[in-house]
This record gives C-alpha cells, structure tokens and sequence, in this order.
C-alpha cells in the first residue's frame, strides 16, 4: 500500500540526510553527504540505506551521473514544504487544530523576551 504524502514523517538519521541535501541545492552523490557530515562520520553503506528509505518515501529522487554507475541524490520536497506539513500535523495532532492553542503553549513555555514578544506581535499583524 503506497502511503499518503500526509503520513510520510523523517527520523532524526533521514533529517540529517535531508538537512545535508536541503543546504546544497545541488544533487549529491552518496560521498558527497558523507563528506558533509561531522565526524565520525557515517558508514557508505549506512548513508545508502538512508538514501534508498527516502527514495522509497519519496522524499528523494535519484538519477545516474551521466557516464558512470554513481548515483546522484536530490530532495523531491523543500524544508519549507516539510517543516509547514509537519507543523499543520503538530497543531492538528496536540493542539485540536487550534492554531491559538499552539501559540499560546510556545507562549507560556519559552522564556521569550519583550523583544521577541514584539517582533512576533510585528510579524502576525505584517500578514493580515
């Protein structure tokens, strides 16, 4: 059964993959990423089970370098599109929908400043 776009969430390991790939904006080849990470850096054959998990999520689309055997990966979806889905899944999934319930949460639970309290009080009334 092929899932809905809507279900398909990343683990940490896939972010990073994602994050890596997100930050390029050009496609990559599997040592490419690894070069991108801290060390200790991962295992080939661990970044390529990713690959092939994301590819299957379809949040990675892949093509061969032209000439050679080595695959080059690039993200199918934005950071934009995924952080938006994963945030409207958030406030359905916590929040009843409410988007009020969810601000006020942030509200009370982060140590904002009046500056910050300021510039997003800025931000709410700029997209009226």
């Amino acid at each position: 059964m092929k899932r809905n776009n809507e279900d398909r969430t990343l683990t940490r390991a896939e972010m990073e993959i994602m994050n890596i790939l997100w930050d390029s904006k050009e496609s990559m080849t599997t040592h490419a990423i690894i070069e991108k990470y801290p060390e200790p850096k991962p295992a080939y054959s661990t970044i390529a089970t990713f690959l092939k998990i994301l590819t299957n999520k379809q949040f990675v689309g892949s093509k061969k370098k032209d000439g050679e055997k080595t695959f080059l990966f690039r993200p199918l979806i934005t950071r934009e599109e995924y952080t938006k889905r994963t945030m409207k899944e958030v406030k359905n999934t916590f929040f009843g929908g409410s988007l009020k319930s969810l601000i006020s949460f942030f509200a009370k639970e982060e140590d904002m400043t009046d500056d910050e309290i300021n510039e997003i009080l800025d931000i709410i009334n700029r997209t009226k």
